[in-house]
């Protein structure tokens, strides 16, 4: 017999899973509890993680997602749902709002019980966006605001609080514009084809049909020439003439027995030039040929001629699965003993930043307007001159709030000893901080599973040492701390860094690519990258059979594809190494002391509402 777990919210956690399964109506579904952001992946359901206190919000979000995942396995389907996907973001995003809602809308309707829960997820993630402050429809997403007028028409319900008010603020743009195709909602609910088209009419009423593609109802090309090829065999008298022949025939039956022979001879020789016609097509250039595959996706956004070898040995994986727990515990507990003489100063530096960020989120003000709270402290000027008219101030809203930070750190073989040791230890000191500041942080780690190239330079060697074959190791992408998880929870993960032969090889582009795109999927306003490295990419095994430039060449073209798009804040620092000639915002410190130093400087920085000191602190460090 099984132990009785000793945790309060087991129960609870053993319950909302088996009736998401029922609800969901697949009683193989896999439902799991995680601080990574939930979602649904096939049969398997990741809900919030749910802490012993179990607290009322928790419990909420946990339900309201359980039942939002739930219906949208239950009631969604992917095949139809990407058959109808437009082409263009904003009508991407517009089309999958509306789709959420359409499963939440159905089910709401189905099962009553389940508004509240929906309800209060849907509160809690409009007050944690700050939906609740935004006054102008600039700073409110129109997809979002679509979704919900989708659910409010559809449920007859009112939103909640932060919800109602993104959607008020452009429900008379949306009903003006698509008011007529609205009001067949009700008659598209049940059936996702018909409102997958719905959705696709409402997004061209918007203004988006140029974003929506090709038509997927509409005949394919190829349909449409052999249904014209079958009504002109149709209309066609037979090309054989076969009539001709048979009256022929009956004529002069000895004369009939020869032309039949010619005429057999005639069909045997079109049909062997009508296979040397097929073979002839079969061999068409590439590019025309009729049943020519698709072509792979490139490895690399940023360079689209960028190689790999092979991808079947990467690994993405979480610090926790390569050590056990007593091993990370006694790893982090040499950590700590190894930088006991720095943390004094650390701890300083890490005040020093919060108490600047924690400055930015005091309430400032809007002085001399026309309106709004009266400015006591110049009344003084009212009673010297009474035709002075009275001066009034508003609260300035911060643009603080809603931001995650990604530290993205080198764990190749020369970080080895006191570099990695005190990257680990700011690491951890400014996750602390910025969790303080209700800001997010992950923490990455980026290196090879092998020297000089592991099991893909085995299968090169092994399939012929083809001749420039791109990027030549097994690559290991670590997470460290995910967005989401709180670095109490994940402190013991940082001493993973201090294991004896983890730090290997280091391939910069690759890494950066994929840290970029984590953030990337990440729903904050604001997002910052930062990397932390002690040199140039360096990997002797790709570099050994590829251009000597081949791995800095790709990591260029990464921070030009990241710094162009301006979707997140990309700085580096350098150990040792200019990295100034890669980056735009950039640091290099020639002492490894320095390190918590200056990512204090660089993060106080970017936080700062001041342009001109912004420039000024990035302009003084990159002289330095």
């Amino acid at each position: 017999m099984s132990k009785p777990s000793d945790n309060p919210a087991d129960p609870f956690k053993k319950a909302l899973a088996e009736a998401t399964k029922v609800m969901a109506n697949n009683p193989d579904l896999t439902v799991t509890y995680s601080v990574d952001p939930s979602g649904i992946s096939g049969e398997s359901v990741r809900l919030p993680q749910v802490s012993r206190r179990m607290t009322r919000d928790e419990v909420l979000q946990a339900r309201g997602t359980a039942d939002a995942l739930a219906l949208r396995h239950k009631y969604h389907d992917d095949g139809l749902h990407s058959h109808y996907m437009p082409a263009g973001e904003m009508a991407r995003e517009l089309y999958d709002a509306m789709e959420t809602a359409r499963c939440e809308a159905v089910g709401v309707r189905d099962m009553p019980g389940t508004a509240g829960n929906i309800d209060a997820k849907i509160g809690a993630e409009a007050l944690r966006r700050g939906y609740d402050q935004i006054k102008d429809t600039s700073e409110a997403p129109l997809a979002t605001a679509a979704g919900y007028l989708i659910r409010h028409l559809a449920t007859g319900r009112d939103l909640p609080r932060g919800a109602q008010n993104v959607m008020e603020l452009w429900q008379g743009f949306i009903e003006d514009q698509a008011g007529g195709t609205l009001d067949d909602l009700q008659a598209k609910l049940a059936d996702q084809s018909e409102f997958a088209r719905f959705a696709r009419q409402i997004i061209s009423d918007l203004g988006y049909g140029d974003q929506l593609g090709d038509d997927p109802d509409a005949p394919d090309d190829d349909e449409e020439t052999e249904a014209d090829q079958e009504t002109e065999e149709e209309e066609q008298p037979d090309s054989t003439g076969e009539d001709d022949n048979e009256e022929q025939a009956d004529a002069d039956p000895e004369q009939s027995q020869d032309q039949q022979q010619d005429d057999a001879q005639a069909q045997v020789t079109m049909d062997e030039m009508a296979d040397d016609d097929m073979a002839e097509d079969s061999e068409l250039p590439e590019g025309e040929a009729p049943l020519e595959p698709p072509a792979p996706q490139p490895i690399s956004d940023a360079d689209p001629d960028y190689k790999v070898f092979s991808t079947d040995y990467d690994e993405e994986v979480h610090a926790e699965d390569l050590a056990e727990p007593v091993e990370l515990e006694r790893l982090r507990a040499y950590l700590d003993q190894q930088l006991e003489p720095l943390k004094g100063a650390v701890s300083r530096l890490a005040n020093k930043l919060q108490r600047r960020l924690q400055a930015q989120q005091n309430r400032s003000w809007e002085f001399d307007r026309e309106e709004g709270i009266l400015d006591a402290g110049r009344l003084a000027r009212v009673v010297v001159s009474p035709t002075t008219p009275l001066s009034f101030k508003v609260e300035k809203d911060t643009e603080f709030r809603d931001t995650v930070v990604t530290l993205l750190l080198d764990n190749s073989g020369s970080m080895r000893g006191r570099p990695i040791s005190i990257a680990a230890i700011c690491a951890d000191v400014l996750s602390r901080t910025l969790e303080r500041c209700q800001v997010k942080v992950e923490i990455l780690g980026f290196t090879t599973r092998a020297w000089k190239g592991g099991q893909s330079r085995e299968g090169w060697l092994n399939d012929g040492r083809a001749q420039l074959p791109g990027r030549l190791n097994d690559l290991r992408h670590i997470i460290y701390k995910s967005a989401d998880a709180p670095i109490r929870r994940t402190r013991q993960n940082l001493g993973l860094m201090m294991k004896e032969g983890l730090l290997k090889e280091n391939i910069d582009g690759e890494a950066l690519e994929w840290a970029h795109r984590r953030i990337s999927n990440r729903r904050e306003a604001r997002k910052i990258l930062m990397v932390i490295s002690d040199g140039a990419p360096v990997d002797d095994s790709t570099l050994s059979v590829n251009p000597a430039n081949y791995l800095e060449k790709h990591l260029r073209d990464v921070i030009t594809m990241v710094e162009k798009r301006r979707q997140v804040e990309l700085l580096a620092i350098g150990i040792g190494h200019d990295v100034t000639r890669y980056y735009q915002r950039a640091v290099t410190i020639t002492d490894v002391e320095q390190l918590a130093g200056a990512m204090t400087e660089q993060l106080a920085a970017l936080f700062d509402s001041d342009p001109r000191a912004r420039a000024r602190v990035m302009g003084i460090k990159r002289a330095s």
